[in-house]
């Protein structure tokens, strides 16, 4: 094993947010880079995942209103929802983790006058990134929903949801990465707070425009597409406005591309990014095998599997918060006190997913009744549940660690990593329905095992010490 060692003292006496700390005590930045781990990383993860589990509440009203609708509309949405969490993943965890570590970093190792240029630099990319996809989307939408098993009422459903959210979509990255930009400088309660108004917004925003009230005319399965898409349009000129703001009090230069910002960015971000569109692949994969057993089967699969994927985002606002303090730590040299903050919040992860994994794996009907009354989602919803819940802080420790890898400017393992689960979730899901003629339960065990594959690899990366070599042509104090 890699032997750690600690920055050197010089890198304390010179970091910029001790030469700024006051006899009133550190400042925030300076508290990420000495003292205990727990205290700053659950102070700096709670604006975030505050945020999260309000937005978890708001896809929860989403989904009971849209299943309302029927059935049919369920289903539609069960095919759109892998596509729009691979956006939401790819801006906030993928490329967003690009940016929050570049922040990060430059601040940790005294490059204070790059900050604003990569904050500049993410809007340019957010923009650029998000027009293509909503091109992409909005030109083979319906072809991908086909592919997937979409038809007649249910693939109407898809589109009438997917054409809205996708037009939209560029207001999502821009949005998520400037709050990645501010999440990597320590300031976590902005992007937090805006996104609590939205929150705010949706719950009586959403049911308004499906159902109609007053003056609004009811718009059905487009209206929860309308109000998400409002809500992002929103969260965007917030964000924008408050980072112009700190840009003309910092006397921010005129932008101008730079390569060397971009590669900072991309080099964190392009794997981290794929690493999202593997796990979206995993669910679309898993999605069309589901659909082989009818369209009870593909709403119950949508209903459980999105409670996977909302546990994703609860990890987020720990690991957005690990990422930080590994980053700023890695960019001075503190490698030992990055280490110790990957495994805190790993433990700290396992006990936040474990519970709820646990619950819903002895009682997934109280989940699953939220949604639908309807037999064969209620069994098939149960089964998936029953094997996938217990893995669920095994899910933590994979998803953690590889955040912690991106902070300290690495992709490689955990995109290995994702690779892995990818290829054994869908590999393993596809023999076993189309080839052995396997139940639905069987996509449950396929998704179990790529969990276990991923979490195992990430563990390999972090014990070995792989993860924490300096990055080649990346500035910094000290060098591990």
């Amino acid at each position: 094993m890699t032997t750690l060692r600690s920055r050197p003292s010089s890198a304390k006496e010179d970091s910029p947010d001790s030469q700024r700390a006051t006899s009133t005590g550190k400042s925030p930045v300076a508290g990420m880079l000495d003292g205990p781990v727990l205290r700053p990383l659950i102070a700096l993860a709670l604006p975030t995942m505050t945020v999260i589990l309000a937005q978890i509440g708001v896809g929860v009203a989403e989904v009971f209103y849209i299943g309302r609708l029927g059935t049919d509309a369920l289903a539609g949405a069960s095919l759109v929802f892998p596509f729009y969490m691979l956006m939401t993943t790819m801006s906030a965890g993928g490329l967003g983790s690009g940016v929050s570590s570049a922040v990060a970093r430059a601040i940790g190792s005294g490059r204070l006058h790059d900050v604003q240029r990569i904050f500049a630099h993410a809007v340019v990319a957010a923009l650029a990134v998000g027009l293509c996809f909503s091109t992409i989307m909005l030109l083979a939408g319906p072809t991908i929903y086909r592919s997937l098993g979409g038809e007649g009422k249910a693939l109407a459903a898809a589109l009438s949801y997917s054409n809205i959210i996708f037009a939209g979509v560029a207001f999502l990255w821009v949005s998520n990465l400037l709050g990645a930009a501010f999440r990597g400088s320590g300031n976590a309660m902005l992007p937090a707070r805006i996104s609590l108004i939205g929150a705010a917004f949706m719950i009586p925003a959403s049911p308004a425009l499906i159902f109609g009230f007053g003056p609004i005319p009811a718009m059905g399965i487009a209206g929860a597409g309308t109000a998400v898409v409002i809500y992002q349009a929103g969260a965007t000129l917030a964000l924008l406005r408050a980072w112009l703001q700190s840009r003309a009090a910092s006397g921010g230069a005129k932008f101008r591309p730079d390569k060397t910002i971009f590669s900072d960015i991309f080099g964190v971000g392009i794997p981290s990014s794929l690493n999202a569109l593997q796990a979206s692949l995993m669910s679309v994969a898993l999605t069309g095998l589901a659909a082989r057993f009818g369209v009870g089967a593909l709403a119950a699969y949508g209903i459980a599997s999105r409670l996977d994927s909302m546990m994703v985002p609860v990890l987020f606002g720990l690991a957005s918060a690990v990422l930080t303090m590994v980053g700023m730590n890695a960019g001075a040299g503190n490698i030992e006190r990055a280490n110790r903050i990957a495994w805190t919040g790993a433990a700290v992860g396992m006990v936040l997913t474990g519970l709820p994994g646990i619950f819903f794996a002895i009682w997934p009907h109280i989940w699953l009744g939220l949604f639908s009354s309807d037999l064969q989602v209620l069994a098939e919803g149960k089964a998936y549940l029953h094997i996938t819940g217990p893995f669920y802080p095994v899910m933590a420790i994979a998803f953690i660690l590889s955040f912690a890898a991106q902070g300290a400017g690495h992709s490689f393992w955990p995109a290995m990593g994702v690779t892995a689960r990818l290829i054994c979730a869908a590999g393993v899901g596809w023999i076993a329905v189309d080839r052995l003629g396997q139940g639905f339960a069987a996509l449950g065990v396929a998704t179990a095992l790529g969990i276990v594959v991923y979490a195992g690899i990430c563990i390999a990366a972090v014990q070995s010490g792989a993860v924490w070599r300096q990055p080649e042509g990346k500035s910094g104090r000290a060098r591990s």
